[in-house]
């Protein structure tokens, strides 16, 4: 019950990793708001666990804003951020990205992201203690061919990530990335139109398979959110199987 009386929001939560997450933070004893842009899932999860269910769409800053705001109402306050929700990107080439597709994921996963981390801060500032966890990835910091999008929206929160650890670093909250390499929602959907690469992807992975958001991922992400995290900020944690130590050939067919 390492988060028991603790309060964890989290975006993305109906599916894949947010899921995972969101499942393994209430058997450790928190109330947890799940916030998806699909009602279905995320209110599923939200039942299954005990949980609330706020349908969000992170690049709508109001929505974000209510969705800190419900969580405030219901519990009275936020100690855990997981900043996770993802649900843009096309396979392409650097010059066939449109401006609004690197504006939606830059909404998706830069800016929602920041006003979460905005609105919860005084809340984690008050009570001199807060866990902020953003979900980021190796293809940012290996800059994989084909998610242009993905990786600079991934890449700018881990610049954020960095930045608010340091001036938050005497306030009680720590503020880390994580970056997991697992079958996620959205890799699954990628992998639903690229079933060539599903294989691949497990081949290129030093233990020879994609990791499992309960059981692989989630764990990693408790520790972050624990009481065992308190002096580690500001870091980038590689949840991936090794796939960090010497990059992943990343080489799809692009059109």
């Amino acid at each position: 019950m390492q988060l028991e009386g603790r309060v964890a929001v989290i975006t993305g939560g109906g599916d894949g990793i947010g899921a995972g997450v969101a499942r393994r933070f209430a058997a450790e004893g928190a109330a947890v708001l799940v916030a998806d842009v699909n009602e279905e899932t995320g209110r599923a999860v939200a039942d299954e666990i005990g949980g609330r269910f706020v349908r969000t769409d992170v690049a709508d800053k109001a929505q974000v804003l209510e969705m800190v705001d419900t969580a405030v109402r219901e519990w009275g306050s936020v100690d855990v951020l997981v900043n996770n929700a993802w649900a843009a990107g096309e396979l392409g080439r650097v010059e066939d990205k449109t401006d609004a597709l690197l504006a939606r994921g830059l909404g998706i996963g830069f800016y929602g992201p920041f006003w979460a981390m905005r609105a919860a801060f005084p809340h984690m500032r008050e009570r001199g203690w807060g866990r902020i966890i953003n979900m980021c990835s190796l293809n940012g910091v290996n800059a994989h061919m084909g998610t242009l999008e993905y990786n600079a929206a991934k890449e700018a929160l881990r610049t954020l990530t960095r930045t608010a650890a340091r001036e938050w670093a005497s306030t009680g909250i720590v503020v880390n990335a994580l970056c997991p390499g697992a079958k996620s929602a959205a890799f699954r959907r990628r992998m639903r139109d690229n079933p060539e690469l599903e294989k691949a992807s497990g081949a290129m992975n030093p233990m020879g398979r994609m990791g499992d958001p309960e059981r692989d991922i989630a764990p990693a992400a408790l520790f972050l959110a624990s009481e065992g995290a308190r002096y580690v900020t500001g870091n980038t944690l590689h949840v991936d199987g090794g796939a960090h130590i010497n990059g992943v050939a990343w080489a799809p067919e692009l059109p």
